[in-house]
């Protein structure tokens, strides 16, 4: 019965790592889309080109991920 509960509790703790990796990555990616969302309405030309780099570059990277 002891060795069936530690398996119980290593399993929770794996998934709640699981899950705070998966919000970090979503809090990151949030943040992200904030910041291009902010450079692409600048009013000055070099944030809207910065902000057309920053996507262009995630956009490539994301295509070259393959299930």
């Amino acid at each position: 019965m002891q060795g069936r509960r530690r398996a119980v509790v290593w399993c929770a703790e794996r998934a709640q790592g699981t899950v705070e990796y998966v919000a970090l990555v979503a809090l990151v990616a949030l943040i992200m889309v904030g910041v291009i969302a902010a450079l692409k309405s600048a009013q000055f030309a070099e944030g809207q080109q910065l902000g057309s780099l920053i996507l262009k570059k995630i956009t490539e990277a994301v295509s070259k991920v393959h299930y």
